[in-house]
């Protein structure tokens, strides 16, 4: 059993839903980012994602492409993440996911970048451009070597889609609440209950959602219909006006307070 599986297993039995906290690595700087990892497990994050910083992440809204322009900027690469990761692996056994897109991977060599991973202790891999259609090959590096790779379901997911995930599915499926970009959103989507139940009732993994979700309020609605409950701009935010310990106290605080909003 991967440690994702093992998380959302050991949750189950306590009927809690997962928080799965979002962060860009190298935002404001990779010392950062490995300071933070344990900051966020130690306040109530039960999976964290890594986003990898890209040059043109088409998925994401203005908070995070800002906060991908700043990693870069810092000079965050991939083989640099690995490194923070296998570094971070001396404190922390949160699993980690990596987020972002396909070419940075592709550059990287997908079987050499699928064996580093896990050798830095990475879990699992999420990337919002390679449809599981065209992920066949790149899914059998990631199995080879035991990461988990994170499948993607939108609210315009048609049947076939669904089965394919269904067939294809590790660790946790990644439920997309809206149609459109990552960004804060003032409230959650109505169908987003009704959809997620319909997923659910088809895939054999654990359902997380995620995209939009900004406050406590709307963890706890998520958390209440959904396996686990990913919050990424609204943490990402937090980068923009704070630095140091300040930074470290808000994050803190405000996972603590996601935590407690998913917990029954």
């Amino acid at each position: 059993m991967s440690r994702i599986a093992g998380k959302f297993a050991e949750l189950k039995k306590r009927g809690e839903a997962a928080l799965v906290t979002f962060i860009t690595a190298g935002d404001p700087d990779l010392a950062a980012t490995e300071e933070l990892i344990p900051l966020l497990a130690e306040s109530g994050a039960d999976i964290v994602e890594l986003g990898v910083p890209f040059s043109d992440p088409m998925a994401d809204g203005p908070t995070i492409q800002l906060s991908s322009e700043r990693a870069l900027a810092a000079g965050t690469t991939l083989p640099k993440i690995l490194a923070t990761v296998k570094a971070v692996r001396a404190r922390t056994g949160v699993p980690i996911v990596l987020m972002g897109y396909y070419n940075p991977i592709l550059s990287y060599g997908p079987e050499r970048f699928a064996a580093d991973a896990a050798a830095a202790g990475v879990d699992g891999v999420l990337l919002v451009d390679l449809p599981p259609e065209e992920g066949r090959e790149f899914k059998a590096c990631t199995d080879r070597h035991g990461l988990d790779l994170i499948l993607l379901l939108t609210p315009t997911s048609d049947e076939g889609r669904i089965a394919t995930v269904a067939r294809r599915a590790r660790g946790f499926v990644y439920y997309v609440s809206v149609t459109g970009v990552t960004g804060v959103r003032s409230s959650v989507e109505g169908s987003v209950a009704s959809r997620v139940a319909e997923v659910k009732g088809k895939v054999p993994v654990p359902v997380a959602v995620g995209f939009g979700i900004s406050t406590p309020e709307q963890a706890a609605e998520i958390a209440a219909v959904a396996d686990g409950v990913v919050v990424g701009s609204a943490l990402v935010k937090l980068f923009e006006a704070h630095r140091g310990e300040e930074l470290r106290r808000e994050l803190a605080r405000f996972v603590s307070s996601l935590k407690r909003a998913v917990c029954p």
